[in-house]
């Protein structure tokens, strides 16, 4: 390509950006549910990049995308939205412990905080309700060879006016972004905090997706076994959860059979000892039954071990007859890694920085024993999770000093698990050699 002709397409580039960040999607304080969803509930009609192939799962690094960021003049009209702690978002008071690097993002893609940095400026963060900036995680995720998201839909949230209306635009902004740049993405219902009874309302909320955005006919929409995938996260836990077991077959059913909105590849997010029902999980075979009923298995992990080692004897010990067990009833398997953990801020009598990342040796001896072990497609946990400490994006090593506490990325450049996890995709894809050593990284 000539110069001049990369000069065309980096303009066309960020004049589509920008154009996308002036959507108007209404005002939150005059708009009901049937405006929230006439508004904000549309088919995609931009251009579609072709990319990774969303045929299929196999081969796919697939990250969670939160996308519950919002802030104060983004629109949303939820204020400092996840941002917050339990007396606001200031000094003492906050829900994360890393700090996003703003660095690249424009003028009206920064919201200034009450926080501030060691010289005094006001430290800055993003929303996801701005689609200027998650179309530039989506070309950050092509740029460094990630393949694409498991964009979170937290069932409790929809059922709201104010929350429905948040999520669509942010699904909307995934959206384009995957097609635009080349990626994929798949819904993924977390029913954290859903009631006992609820279950009928996520159907409907699909049937909402499926009718009003035509979500699965996108070209970026990830399908598997010729079917497009839809993940439930959230059954099977014993953390007194108030559906149940048989509510979450209902909807698994829905999602395969029904005439009009089934057909589904169902993924199901499941508690790491899912197999024997033990430790975090409901002591119920109906768990199995329900796992049988589904697709994909994918456990939890986060939280469950520590070190390398840890990792590896978690592999070793479960992830590895896990596999053997999806192997014998012809279902597909999902393992979950991340790259450290820290919630502090969230919850202070936790440890800050609970699990070191070492740098991105503790992901990647994940990464290592998931392919030893014949894992095919991993789930990476997260693109964007600042408040658990598990974000693989750009974070700064600069964050506000003052009362709260955040951890860094130990001085490592900021794209460094952005680097780090495109070379661990190559590893599952069979594109390099597999390494147990954590490979030097190329500068981009």
């Amino acid at each position: 390509m000539t110069r001049s002709c990369s000069l065309v397409v980096a303009i066309l580039a960020v004049t589509s950006i920008a154009a996308a960040a002036e959507k108007d999607w209404g005002d939150p304080a005059k708009m009901d549910r049937a405006a929230v969803i006439e508004r904000t509930m549309t088919p995609y009609a931009g251009p579609s990049v072709p990319g990774v192939d969303a045929s299929t799962l196999t081969g796919k690094v697939m990250c969670g995308y939160q996308g519950w960021f919002a802030a104060e003049g983004d629109g949303a009209g939820r204020g400092w939205y996840h941002w917050h702690g339990r007396d606001g978002f200031k000094p003492g008071s906050c829900k994360i412990d890393l700090w996003p690097d703003v660095s690249e993002l424009g003028p009206d893609e920064r919201y200034a905080t009450p926080f501030r940095l060691a010289d005094g400026r006001a430290a800055e963060v993003y929303s996801a309700f701005n689609s200027k900036t998650v179309l530039r995680h989506f070309k950050w995720m092509k740029d460094y060879g990630i393949d694409g998201v498991f964009v979170q839909r937290f069932a409790g949230e929809v059922f709201g006016d104010k929350g429905l209306r948040q999520f669509n635009v942010v699904l909307q902004n995934c959206r384009e972004g995957a097609n635009r740049f080349g990626r994929t993405y798949a819904v993924m219902y977390d029913l954290s905090g859903l009631g006992a009874g609820q279950m009928g309302r996520v159907m409907e909320d699909w049937r909402l997706l499926r009718d009003r955005m035509h979500i699965t006919e996108d070209k970026a929409y990830q399908r598997h076994q010729g079917k497009p995938v839809v993940t439930v996260w959230g059954l099977g836990f014993s953390d007194n959860r108030k559906y149940t077991l048989a509510e979450g077959m209902d909807l698994v059913k829905f999602l395969k059979d029904d005439p009009k909105y089934g057909g589904c590849t169902v993924m199901l997010g499941v508690p790491t000892y899912w197999r024997t029902l033990k430790n975090d999980t409901l002591p119920d075979p109906a768990l199995h039954e329900l796992i049988l009923r589904a697709d994909i298995v994918s456990p939890w992990t986060v939280g469950r071990y520590g070190t390398p080692e840890g990792a590896v004897r978690y592999a070793e010990t479960t992830l590895t007859p896990d596999l053997a067990w999806c192997r014998e009833h012809k279902r597909d398997y999902m393992p979950v890694v991340f790259p450290g953990f820290s919630w502090h801020n969230m919850k202070p009598d936790s440890k800050s920085n609970a699990i070191p990342r070492l740098g991105g040796a503790f992901l990647w001896a994940q990464y290592a024993a998931a392919k030893k072990a014949g894992a095919t497609m991993v789930y990476q946990a997260m693109f964007d999770e600042v408040d658990e400490g598990t974000a693989i994006f750009k974070c700064t090593n600069n964050p506000p000093v003052g009362e709260s506490t955040f951890i860094t990325f130990e001085g490592l450049p900021s794209d460094h698990y952005l680097r780090l996890v495109g070379m661990a995709g190559r590893m599952i894809r069979g594109e390099i050699p597999y390494s147990e050593k954590m490979p030097n990284l190329p500068a981009k």
